[in-house]
């Protein structure tokens, strides 16, 4: 089973996780709207293209804002690779 953000970046801010009272929910994983985009639950492996991720500690802007940073990061890299042709960069 491929892997959404939270579970590769072990953040915690799934409903119900254990970080959700100090960051609040993330909204990868509560955004339906992208609910299969690149094989995964919610915006759990499209979080690079939903504002108010986590990482680094920080919770993050825009898509926009954070467009660079998303580009190196490992998790985009590893969905990039395990969906090929068939990657979605963008809701």
């Amino acid at each position: 089973m491929k892997q959404n953000c939270w579970d590769y970046l072990k953040c915690d801010r799934q409903p119900g996780g254990s970080k959700v009272s100090e960051f609040g929910v993330c909204p990868a994983s509560t955004d339906s709207t992208s609910t299969g985009s690149n094989s995964g639950q919610m915006a759990g492996r499209m979080c690079w293209a939903t504002a108010g991720t986590i990482c680094g500690g920080k919770i993050q802007g825009t898509a926009a804002e954070k467009n660079m940073s998303c580009l190196s990061c490992d998790f985009y890299q590893k969905v990039k690779g395990e969906e090929g042709a068939n990657f979605k960069f963008m809701k």
